[in-house]
Order: C-alpha cells, then structure tokens, then sequence
C-alpha cells in the first residue's frame, strides 16, 4: 500500500453508489457530514472542517480508497478517522477498538459514490 493509493478493491468488487451515497449521508454510520459538506440538499447541517465531498472528483479511485482506510498515510495531521485501519489508533471509542468503523464493502460502497460525483 503505497502512499499512492490502494488500486484494488478490499472487496474484489466494485461497490454500489447508492448504498455509498446512504453511508456517507447517514449520521450513525459514516458521520462523513460532521466534517464535510457535499450534494445533500436533505442534510440541513453539513460541517466546515474538512473539503467538500465533490472535491474527491480530481482524485483517482486508488487515492480515494487511501483516504477512507487510513488518511493519516496522505495527511498526518489528518483529524479524518481510519475508516478502515483498526491497529495503531488512539482516542479510540470502546466499541470500535479492535474493528474498523466501516465494513470492507462499505468502504468500496462510499468509494463508488464518490467517484460518480465526477
């Protein structure tokens, strides 16, 4: 896994935008819009400390994929969880310690979605 991105799916499969664009809305799972905004006119609230969602249109699927699994490889300063990475964290709460926060096919699920937002 180079800094690069991750090129293979974690799946073998690629994911469904659809459900990725639910993950990413909803504020149980993802909590992707505590941070970020993106196209979710249904979401009155969308945060302001991260990018833009539809800013992940000028990275690749590899780079986008990075992201989600383990920001602080492009970003070590990074606030965004490992959405993937269970190993190495801290400030971890008790119910995620030891597992990712999103499934493997979550993951390519949110990576689908952002890449229909090209």
């Amino acid at each position: 896994m180079g800094d690069e991105g991750i090129p293979a799916s974690l799946t073998g499969a690629k994911g469904d935008p659809v459900r990725g664009r639910a993950i990413v809305a909803n504020r149980q799972v993802g909590l992707c819009l505590l941070c970020h905004t993106g196209p979710f006119p249904e979401e009155r609230f969308q945060g302001n400390l991260a990018p833009d969602l539809r800013e992940a249109a000028r990275l690749t699927e590899a780079e986008i994929r990075l992201r989600l699994v383990d920001p602080a490889r492009v970003n070590p300063k990074t606030i965004m969880p490992a959405y993937y990475r269970p190993e190495g964290l801290t400030r971890v709460a008790p119910a995620y310690r030891g597992k990712p926060v999103l499934t493997a096919e979550q993951i390519e699920d949110v990576v689908a979605y952002l890449l229909s937002l090209k």
